[in-house]
């Protein structure tokens, strides 16, 4: 049948409709900065591309003249580290305690509500009180992310968990696998492909935190760099660390995917 719900693109034309829309968005920004330039030379809103590249080369291949290094590449390593510990560990405690509380009722009971009751305060409501608790160091930052992300990784593993057929487990103690085996050969393994789904649905939110955490109290990061010079308008740097920030956020994304599959075949070929 000849309806647009059956039509499918070929690949190059997927991949021509997929870029289109920045040389759109591109097309649109050259026209708006030639029309304020026009205007007003000195206009900051909507930098040209000589003012993008002036000062990228002055963050990223010009060495500060304070310190002697590299701004931008600074800013992505402290960054990037902080994001890594945080998701690290709230990887680790959403997936011991989402599988856990999945698997034995009797954990399930006892830990969900409190689970649900934290997933639902906000995290940012309570960023003053971790730097009173952790200080102003690089752990305060991380315990955002992980506090931040952490509820909704266990909530969803949890339900991943119960959503596993009952009739594995009971050929499993059929064949007379304990709760300990029944746990890690059974249902670990369907667990962690859907580990790195979760964690793909919570990048975004784990730099959100990230940003909002140097923004408040940092000497280096992507985000303690945006909020420093906005001061100052200088959308010459700020849009260009907000693309940075994307590009990074779509990396990390992509090399989850891709870890997924190679790992986890089965579990992309029954999707």
């Amino acid at each position: 049948m000849n309806r647009w719900i059956n039509k499918k693109p070929s690949r190059p034309l997927a991949i021509a409709l997929g870029v289109l829309p920045f040389l759109l968005l591109m097309a649109v920004y050259q026209w708006g900065s030639d029309t304020r330039k026009a205007e007003n030379p000195n206009d900051k809103l909507l930098p040209s591309v000589s003012e993008f590249h002036s000062a990228i080369d002055r963050l990223a291949f010009t060495p500060s003249k304070r310190t002697g290094e590299y701004l931008f590449w600074q800013d992505t390593k402290s960054s990037l580290q902080r994001l890594l510990i945080g998701v690290a560990c709230a990887a680790f405690i959403g997936l011991m305690l989402g599988l856990i509380t999945g698997a034995i009722p009797l954990i399930g009971a006892n830990l969900n509500p409190i689970v649900t009751a934290i997933s639902l305060i906000p995290p940012m409501a309570i960023l003053p009180l971790l730097f009173i608790v952790f200080g102003l160091g690089e752990l305060s930052k991380v315990m955002l992310i992980v506090i931040g992300i952490t509820p909704f990784l266990i909530r969803y593993l949890y339900q991943r968990t119960k959503d596993i057929p009952n009739e594995q487990l009971v050929k499993a103690q059929t064949l007379g696998g304990n709760s300990f085996q029944i746990i890690i050969r059974v249902l670990l393994p369907q667990i962690l492909p859907r580990l790195l789904d979760a964690l793909r649905l919570s990048l975004g939110t784990a730099w959100l935190f990230l940003i909002a955490a140097e923004a408040i109290a940092a000497t280096d990061g992507l985000g303690y760099r945006i909020f420093l010079v906005r001061r100052y308008l200088s959308m010459d740097v700020i849009l260009p660390y907000v693309l940075w920030i994307t590009v990074l956020a779509f990396l990390l994304d992509w090399l989850l995917l891709k870890t997924s599959k190679k790992a986890f075949p089965w579990y992309h070929a029954a999707k």
